[in-house]
């Protein structure tokens, strides 16, 4: 645990009551490190989860364990173990977010690694998708952690000897309908396992050069644009890792572009990707003029840190810019005019910018802007790198 500090006060587990996430909570609570609180999701898919769920809380309990079950209710279907998977990281983050801990620790194990690893070499994935999972990665809500990624599930077993809590066994891990039950049951895993350590460790030594490299050629600003070196920035494998990432951040993309069409734009040192626009110069790299997208994280890169009045939206500041040159020399105009702003929606009347401090006199309100890019993008490598370099 000690490599993935320093923690908050309060750290959650995802925990089901199997054998891996239970143990994971064992070692996080006796660790001492940061208050425990385990959240245990119950799809709803079997008649006996409920009771399960409660008696798995009702176990870390009498451990001195705080617990908190967050029922799904999913519909059956197709594309049940993905879609449950889904519905599960979201509800964990959610909870996150509800008791105030920054960080989710997750139970996927060795040999979890080399399923996933195995998993999508068969669906034809390459490159980082045979990377397997990362031990840190970046949710809006939380750092999700996964400390045990090299640990054996064997190991993880013995680590529940001696305590009187006993694990939930799910009857639907080894159900043949799912594909990795079958992995499992055809003994592919443990064959997979080894290429999964030299997997992981070529994402990890990947992240920390990209995180090398952000570090010296890129300021990321809280306006939502990007100031690049494009000197050291460069063209090779670690600046189209890191453009990708920059262009899915600035842009408010839900994905990162191909590696092959950054290449492209890194040869040509400008241009337009993935909603994100690289100026002439290459100095600056900004949101692309165009439609903008609503949400909780208004078009994909800034999350509102306070309830709009009523009868007041949001959209960029757009022909409004230029009355503000004077308050924010440091950014392009391109930049300047994609900052988002609260106006009245009955005659759109500015009224708010946050990132310029600006407010009309007449409005008592306050809704501060913070850039918060989908999935964290650009953090995930910085994250990482720090994590590899521990």
């Amino acid at each position: 645990m000690a490599p993935l500090g320093p923690f908050a006060d309060l750290i959650a587990v995802g925990c089901s009551g199997g054998p891996d996430s239970l143990a994971l909570t064992r070692l996080a609570h006796e660790w001492g490190g940061a208050r425990v609180i385990a959240l245990i999701v119950d799809h709803g898919l079997r008649a006996e989860s409920a009771g399960e769920a409660a008696g798995v809380a009702a176990g870390l309990a009498e451990q001195g364990i705080q617990a908190r079950v967050l029922t799904l209710g999913m519909p059956g279907g197709p594309g049940l173990q993905e879609r449950a998977r889904a519905a599960r990281r979201s509800a964990l983050l959610d909870a996150c977010r509800q008791v105030g801990a920054p960080h989710l620790l997750l139970a996927h194990h060795l040999e979890d690694q080399a399923e996933t690893v195995l998993f999508r070499a068969l669906r034809g994935s390459a490159g980082d998708g045979l990377a397997g999972m990362a031990p840190v990665s970046v949710a809006e809500e939380a750092l999700i952690l996964r400390p045990l990624l090299g640990v054996p599930r064997a190991r993880l077993a013995a680590t529940l000897e001696g305590w009187t809590m006993r694990p939930v066994l799910d009857p639907s891990n080894a159900d043949p309908r799912f594909a990795r039950a079958r992995l499992r049951a055809a003994g592919e895993v443990s064959a997979a396992a080894r290429a999964a350590k030299a997997y992981t460790r070529r994402r990890a030594r990947a992240a920390w050069q990209v995180a090398g490299r952000l570090a010296e050629a890129v300021r990321l600003l809280p306006e939502g644009c990007a100031e690049i070196d494009r000197e050291r920035l460069g063209r090779d494998e670690a600046a189209r890792r890191l453009m990708a990432a920059l262009i899915r951040a600035v842009g408010g993309g839900e994905h990162a572009p191909s590696h092959a069409a950054v290449a492209r734009l890194l040869a040509r040192g400008e241009g337009s990707l993935g909603g994100a626009c690289w100026l002439r110069g290459g100095r600056w790299l900004v949101r692309e003029a165009g439609p903008t997208h609503a949400g909780a994280v208004w078009d994909g890169r800034f999350r509102p840190m306070g309830a709009l009045a009523e009868g007041m939206e949001i959209g960029p500041l757009g022909s409004a810019a230029a009355s503000f040159r004077s308050r924010a020399r440091h950014l392009p105009a391109a930049a300047l005019a994609r900052l988002p702003a609260v106006r009245r929606a009955t005659d759109g009347k500015l009224v708010l910018v946050p990132h310029l401090a600006y407010l009309q006199p007449e409005w008592a309100v306050s809704c501060p802007m913070m850039f918060s890019p989908r999935a964290g993008a650009v953090t995930d490598f910085a994250a990482l790198g720090e994590f590899s370099r521990r």
